[in-house]
């Protein structure tokens, strides 16, 4: 066997190296935590880990105590496990326990033991705290900031001490963002002890969806279904044109719309993807745009768009099964956009799949682990045709997965593995919950001083009543604030500050919080933050900036569609008969393909700038679909067709068919 053909054959064994768990560390300070060299303790941790999983199960089918009592014991384990797990900077130990997280592992449990124990006091209270509720509440606040600078880095608890200050301060501010100003007291207060500030929506889906849907995602790791996604991209795309390439942005869909973790996303599937894309041709660069952009689309995909469809659901009040079906269409035009352009670079650049001899068969691949599948169809009927709550839903879920991996020995789950998969799952909750809590300063501060409605004013303001700009400024407003920070954190701040100015000008609340959830995603491949194109560049060894500059351009679709469903809302299937929503899905993927191939800038042979800036004015005329507009753009269609024919024809006769990559 060739050299060639060894490393063929080990394609579908992703593992990460030394050096791939670094760059993860580098831009993911999630993935930095501790590894004790006493067992003692870290059987402990695993059994504080475990208990909080269980907890959360055994909730899920009999019922959640109090509300307040329930996400206050969530947060607190929350915390405790990131006090264990979590040194507090980059050099510190990461094999002891210091004597102080000890302590501040203590404080953080005694928040919600106050709770429990006093709980009656402090429902009699109704908003008279006494010294205990202050002292409790702001130790909690303290706690919670320090918790996330480090999960998360320095973004969310620097923006949750701003919203402390505005909120403290706000009477000093000029103008529009003024307001009467609180006291400590009363700011503590609303964070601790009612349901709108640390303990408020963001914790509420924390503590009930996100945690038993990242369960679930760790009991499906834990059957193969990882290396099952993988191995069934190499069979079906593996032989193509530019096959590695394609290969990623299907596994990375599906691994992304489970976790919905981008950076973890790219390092995990990236490492074998990436090195499989420079093999058969394609640039460091290119390769790693490919996987940043497919990692952060797995976010927008159903059903589970890591978590997000459910915590929309919530804020929204609408049923799961109507977010789940709006997303479905862009986020299969998003892919496409990926998936037109790395054909054809492939095809510019003469790149060829692998060989089919060193590709697993689909059939084989089912037969090994297409049982696992079982799970996944059993949770769409479960959330979609059942009528059981989802909680209950992702409970039976979890349950049918341990049955189903049972089948065959290779995927079959010992007692060993499902409390790995308990004690990761809650390992894996932890960057959540922490940036939902913190968020929840963020987001109590908005609701107490009305900030959310006066940056939609301001936006509006700025838009001069433009819908088109005040959709820019919106997007300009969501990206910025997605720097550097989780997914679902900045779904749930966007969602308070910038989805209001869309709601303000009448486009419909679903509509406007799709939109801000995409713009808010893209931070993570948009420069000059886009850890996730960083974390590809570091697996790929292409340039951080270019990497990203390329991840903006392979999900240019991105950047469209979602003006596309604002302007024309029977893209997300809202209110749309069969056949509206046939001709919506037609002159949709004729938008994206024309648009993919203007950026890529290549049909049958290169398309000079002039053609290509033709291409992309046509693409957007089926942005706001008639019948006129519909015409234009399938006449540019042909009109660029024909002339690119015709040209790749004459260089053919000429016998210069090959052209040389860019």
């Amino acid at each position: 066997m060739t050299d060639e053909k060894k490393q063929n054959a080990n394609i579908d064994e992703p593992e990460m190296t030394g050096e791939q768990k670094k760059v993860l560390e580098k831009y993911s300070a999630e993935s930095r935590y501790r590894t004790f060299s006493s067992r003692t303790v870290a059987v402990i941790v695993s059994a504080i880990a475990i208990f909080l999983s269980l907890y959360h199960m055994y909730t899920s089918y009999f019922g959640t105590p109090v509300t307040l009592q329930h996400r206050s014991l969530h947060v607190a384990v929350i915390l405790a496990l990131v006090f264990l797990l979590y040194p507090p900077f980059k050099k510190a130990s990461r094999t002891k326990l210091p004597w102080y997280d000890l302590l501040f592992t203590l404080m953080a449990i005694s928040t919600s033991v106050y709770i429990f124990v006093d709980y009656i006091g402090i429902v009699n209270r109704g908003g008279m705290p006494n010294n205990f509720d202050l002292i409790f509440g702001g130790l909690l606040v303290l706690l919670v900031l320090e918790a996330a600078r480090r999960v998360t880095g320095w973004g969310l608890p620097v923006l949750g001490i701003l919203f402390l200050l505005y909120g403290l301060y706000g009477r000093e501010m000029p103008g529009l963002f003024r307001h009467r100003g609180y006291e400590w007291d009363e700011i503590v207060n609303f964070m601790y002890v009612t349901t709108e500030g640390i303990y408020g929506t963001a914790i509420g889906v924390s503590a009930t969806y996100i945690f038993l849907f990242i369960l679930f995602g760790a009991f499906l790791s834990k059957s193969g279904m990882g290396q099952f996604f993988n191995d069934m991209a190499m069979a079906i795309a593996g032989q193509t044109r530019g096959g590695p390439a394609k290969v990623s942005v299907i596994a990375s869909g599906f691994l992304g719309s489970i976790n919905g973790a981008a950076v973890a996303n790219v390092v995990t599937t990236g490492s074998f993807t990436i090195p499989l894309m420079k093999r058969i041709g394609y640039s460091r660069n290119f390769a790693g745009a490919v996987e940043s952009a497919a990692s952060v689309g797995g976010q927008i995909l159903p059903p589970i768009m890591g978590a997000a469809a459910f915590i929309m659901a919530e804020m929204l009040g609408i049923p799961y099964s109507q977010i789940v079906l709006a997303a479905l269409l862009p986020a299969l035009l998003f892919y496409l956009g990926i998936i037109v352009q790395i054909h054809l670079r492939a095809t510019k650049q003469g790149l060829k799949g692998i060989s089919k001899d060193n590709l697993p068969q689909v059939m084989d691949v089912l037969k090994e682990r297409g049982h696992l599948l079982i799970p996944l169809m059993f949770l769409l009927y479960m959330l979609f045709f059942s009528g059981r709550t989802i909680i209950f839903s992702a409970f039976l879920t979890i349950l049918v997965t341990i049955l189903v991996a049972m089948v065959r020995r290779t995927t079959r789950m010992s007692l060993r593995d499902i409390l790995d998969a308990l004690e990761n799952g809650a390992r894996m909750a932890v960057s959540v919950a922490v940036a939902c809590a913190s968020v929840g300063i963020v987001v109590g501060i908005a609701t107490l001083t009305g900030f959310g409605l006066k940056l939609a004013n301001g936006i509006v303001a700025l838009g001069g009543e433009s819908l088109f700009l005040t959709l820019v400024f919106t997007m300009i407003a969501c990206i910025v604030l997605g720097m550097g920070l989780p997914s679902i954190p900045t779904y749930i701040i966007t969602a308070t500050m910038a989805a209001p100015a869309l709601v303000t000008l009448g486009i419909e609340p679903l509509v406007a919080h799709l939109f801000v959830f995409y713009f808010g995603l893209f931070a993570n491949i948009t420069p000059p933050v886009a850890l996730a194109a960083f974390a590809a560049a570091g697996i790929s060894g292409g340039d951080q900036m270019k990497t990203g500059f390329v991840s903006l351009k392979l999900a240019i679709a991105g950047f469209i569609v979602p003006y596309m469903f604002v302007y024309n809302h029977s893209l997300l299937l809202i209110d749309t008969s069969f056949m509206d929503g046939v001709l919506v899905v037609i002159t949709a993927v004729a938008g994206v393909i024309m648009l993919g191939t203007a950026a890529e800038g290549y049909l049958f042979t290169h398309i000079n700038p002039f053609v290509r800036l033709i291409l992309f004015g046509g693409s957007l005329m089926f942005m706001n679909p008639n019948l006129i507009q519909d015409i234009i753009g399938f006449s540019v269609i042909a009109l660029v067709w024909f002339i690119q024919w015709q040209k790749g024809k004459k260089q053919a006769d000429r016998g210069s068919g090959t052209v040389s990559p860019m």
